[in-house]
């Protein structure tokens, strides 16, 4: 197909997330490799955000190209009460890799159906039923977990599950920044207490926020909730569907903090998001109680053989190409060019990274650090800089008054530093604007 037909079809036949079909204006794709994807004309683009922070070891892999092939042609599908090979290694891989001692996993299609079965597990295992969960984070686009989320995607589906209650994050918006760990701590402490810590099941929050900000919690933070979790007996959930698997220079974020959490959900780079796949990792106690008692709960594809296939096929990549130590090496250098965008244009607020876990927050004026678009906003600005990152041949996620760096693992310095001179220039858009 040209491109012209490719985007004619979709928009007549498909519907696009989070979007008004109307103003949906796709880039046709017709192929990828390594950090690079094209258009059916032929125009290259640099993937700066892994598409959806999902392709982590890179496009068009021939190792997880060829372990799919092998897999769908020994056996395609085998239903979830079955044992199959892929299904066993899978879970003994993750075993290895999963933080502390956690190693029992239930295999979903994705990271919302990993976060809701998390819920569902922590809700069963303790006979609670309230679930904490912050402001300003996402756990997915399904009933439980679009409840969830902290962020105005869940508006439009409130009043969503019953039980969830949210709390504050520690970061407070560009304009009054970040709170004390202990001033955080102690205001989740007293949500607990005012809510009835004997009702409440569990805390699921995003190690490192993706979306809203890739918000890297301060030394002290997590290790905080992890102590008020067993205090209370709340099981603590680690969203790490964005953060995990090398993103942030660790095989997960949490392992920066040297924290254990309950439960661990995971996505998007557990296949590189070659074949679709989730899973929650569970603790030997938690995982225990399902010996005895009913695991309620199921899915047509869990397990599914390609998916298992796909995933010890990249984490196999992961091991064997250094790719977590590729991301933290170019994460260092990542942070450098973030740093002298910083210093060199007025627009440029902040910027925030952990490993190849970057963002940039732009503002309007230096004094009063407004930002450059409003809170679940747009502006002309923000507008005209997404649109010179793609005339420029930039792929990146431009959301409110941010814009994300998040390219896959395989990145040599030299297409990072393409990716960062195109933001260079582009920002010059951007600087116009501010004000003082």
């Amino acid at each position: 197909m040209s491109s012209a037909e490719m985007i004619a079809l979709t928009k007549r036949h498909t519907i696009f997330e989070w979007s008004a079909q109307g103003a949906v204006d796709p880039i046709p794709v017709a192929g990828a490799k390594g950090v690079y994807f094209w258009t059916p004309d032929g125009k290259r683009y640099l993937d700066f955000n892994s598409q959806l922070m999902c392709v982590n070891v890179g496009h068009g892999h021939p190792r997880v190209v060829k372990a799919i092939q092998d897999q769908a042609a020994q056996l395609a599908y085998a239903n979830p009460y079955m044992a199959t090979e892929p299904r066993a290694r899978l879970g003994a891989k993750l075993a290895e890799i999963a933080p502390g001692d956690i190693d029992t996993f239930f295999f979903t299609n994705g990271g919302a159906e990993a976060n809701e079965n998390a819920i569902k597990i922590a809700r069963l295992v303790t006979g609670r039923h309230k679930i904490l969960a912050r402001y300003r984070s996402y756990h997915g686009g399904t009933a439980g977990a679009i409840t969830l989320t902290g962020d105005p995607r869940r508006w439009a589906s409130e009043p969503g599950i019953p039980g969830v209650v949210h709390v504050l994050d520690p970061y407070h918006g560009i304009q009054e920044g970040w709170e004390p760990v202990g001033q955080a701590l102690a205001r989740l402490d007293e949500t607990i207490q005012l809510e009835g810590p004997s009702t409440i099941a569990a805390f699921i929050l995003e190690t490192v926020t993706g979306t809203n900000g890739v918000l890297v919690p301060p030394d002290g933070y997590l290790q905080g909730v992890r102590d008020l979790c067993t205090k209370y007996g709340i099981l603590m959930i680690a969203d790490e569907v964005m953060a995990g698997f090398g993103r942030t220079g660790e095989w997960f974020a949490i392992d920066h903090w040297k924290v254990v959490p309950d439960l661990i959900t995971m996505a998007k780079g557990l296949t590189s998001a070659y074949v679709p796949l989730g899973a929650v990792g569970l603790r030997p106690a938690i995982a225990r109680h399902f010996q005895d008692h009913v695991f309620s709960g199921g899915l047509t594809y869990n397990s599914h053989p390609l998916a298992c296939a796909a995933a010890l096929a990249t984490i196999a990549v992961y091991e064997d190409e250094d790719l977590i130590g590729n991301a933290r090496r170019m994460g260092t250098v990542m942070r450098t060019l973030l740093g002298e965008l910083e210093a060199k244009h007025p627009s440029v607020g902040a910027t925030r990274s952990l490993g190849l876990f970057g963002l940039v927050e732009l503002i309007r004026n230096r004094k009063t650090m407004e930002p450059m678009a409003p809170f679940n906003g747009k502006s002309d600005e923000m507008t005209a800089l997404a649109r010179a990152f793609r005339e420029e041949g930039l792929y990146t996620f431009v959301r409110w008054n941010t814009f994300f760096t998040n390219p896959p693992l395989c990145i040599t310095e030299s297409e990072l530093r393409e990716g960062f001179g195109i933001i260079d220039q582009a920002l010059n858009i951007t600087d116009k604007a501010v004000t003082g």
